[in-house]
C-alpha cells in the first residue's frame, strides 16, 4: 500500500495545495534496509550495492513507478557504517516526480559478544517537480481536450534538506529497530501554499532461524527468515508481516500488508495485498522479484505490483570470513 491521499491526477493536483504527502512503500524492504533506516548502514561485512525497481498498479493510468540505488559500507576500524541512498518517484504517467540523495552514518557500539547497538543519523537533499505539459485541465476539457490551457503556474519545482534517524539492535539471530524520517517535515508546496511531509515512523524486527540439513548446517545452509515492519505517517499506517525459506542459492516468501483491526472509514478494512517473493544468489549477485496480489477494493482494477531488486555485495574473502566469525549480523539479506 502507498501511503498516499488519491492516486493519479487527483494526486497530482492535490500536491500543489494543503495536502499531505507521504512516501513510496516497497513490498521487499529489507533489500534495500537503508531505505528502512539509516541503522542498517554497513550492516554487512562486504561493500553492498542495491538496485530496486517497483510498479505499482499498472493498469491504473497514471499510478506510480518508484526507483532507490543505495550503497553502504562498514568500517571495522571505525566501528561504524556508511551509505549513501538515492530515491526517484514517479506519479501521475510521471507529472509529479520527486528525487532525493541521502548521506547515513551508524556508529556500532559493542554491547556484549555478539550483542550490537547501532544509532545512526540520516542528512539528504529532496527535490519535486511537475510537468504541466501532462496534466489536462478543467478548461481543456470543456474546449475539447487537445488545446493549450490558460492555466498558469510560476511554480514547477521545490528543493528541502531532509533529516532522519534510527536505532538498530542486533544479536545473531535476532534484530530489532526503529527509525523516524523526516524530523523536520519539509515544506514541498511547489506554489506558495504549505505541503508538509509528515514525519515517518517505522518499527522493524525479525527473526533468523537456522535449520539442519542433514545434521549438517554449513553445506547447503537453509533457514527461515521471519520479520516485520509497522510504518506510519501522518493519519495512515500499515504493517508488512511475513516470512521466507531460504536455501543457497535460492529463496522464496510470502507477505501481508495491511492493518485489518483498523479501518480509516465503516467498509474500508486496512487490508492492502498478499506479496509473493522469489529469488535466487549467484556468486556475489542476489536478484529477487516480487509480486503483490491486491486485496482491498481496487483487486479487480489495480493490476497489482511488480518488484525487481538486485544486490551486490563485495568484500575480500579472507576478510569476509574473518568479519562473519566475529560479526554475525542477521538481518534479512533479500
Amino acid at each position: 500500500m502507498r501511503l498516499r491521499a488519491g492516486i493519479s491526477w487527483a494526486l497530482v493536483l492535490g500536491a500543489f495545495g494543503h495536502t499531505l504527502a507521504q512516501d513510496p512503500h516497497f513490498t521487499q524492504f529489507y533489500a534495500t534496509p537503508t531505505y528502512l533506516s539509516p541503522a542498517f548502514a554497513g550492516t554487512t561485512v562486504q561493500n553492498r550495492f542495491a538496485l530496486q525497481f517497483r510498479d505499482q498498479w499498472p493498469a491504473i493510468p497514471g499510478a506510480f513507478i518508484s526507483y532507490t540505488l543505495a550503497a553502504d559500507q562498514y568500517l571495522a576500524s571505525l566501528n561504524s557504517g556508511i551509505g549513501i541512498i538515492a530515491l526517484r518517484d514517479q506519479a501521475g504517467s510521471g507529472a509529479l516526480r520527486t528525487t532525493s540523495v541521502a548521506f547515513q552514518y551508524a556508529y556500532e557500539i559493542r554491547l556484549k559478544h555478539k550483542v550490537y547497538l547501532r544509532p545512526a543519523l540520516q542528512f539528504g537533499f529532496a527535490s519535486r517537480a511537475v510537468d504541466y505539459s501532462k496534466l489536462v485541465f478543467n478548461d481543456q476539457l470543456a474546449r475539447g481536450g487537445d488545446v493549450a490551457t490558460y492555466e498558469h503556474y510560476d511554480g514547477k519545482k521545490t528543493g528541502y534538506s531532509d533529516i532522519g534517524t534510527g536505532l538498530l539492535y542486533f544479536t545473531p539471530n535476532m534484530w530489532l529497530g526503529f527509525s523516524v524520517l523526516h524530523l523536520n517535515e519539509p515544506n514541498q508546496s511547489l506554489l506558495e501554499n504549505e505541503s508538509r511531509l509528515p514525519k515517518q515512523v517505522n518499527m522493524h524486527g525479525g527473526y533468523r532461524f537456522k535449520l539442519r540439513n542433514g545434521g549438517m548446517v554449513r553445506k547447503n545452509p537453509q533457514s527461515v527468515v521471519a520479520a516485520f515492519n509497522y510504518r506510519a505517517q501522518a493519519k495512515f499506517d500499515q504493517l508488512d508481516i511475513g516470512a521466507y525459506f531460504e536455501r543457497d542459492p535460492v529463496f522464496a516468501g510470502l507477505w501481508y500488508r495491511g492493518l485489518p483491526v483498523k479501518s480509516y472509514r465503516p467498509g474500508y478494512q486496512n487490508n492492502d495485498a498478499i506479496a509473493l517473493l522469489a529469488g535466487f544468489k549467484a556468486g556475489d549477485w542476489r536478484f529477487g522479484y516480487s509480486y503483490d496480489i491486491t486485496i482491498s477494493r481496487l483487486a479487480m482494477n489495480s493490476g497489482g505490483a511488480h518488484e525487481i531488486t538486485t544486490i551486490l555485495e563485495l568484500a575480500d574473502k579472507r576478510k569476509k570470513r574473518s568479519m562473519a566469525r566475529r560479526r554475525v549480523v542477521p538481518c534479512a539479506k533479500f
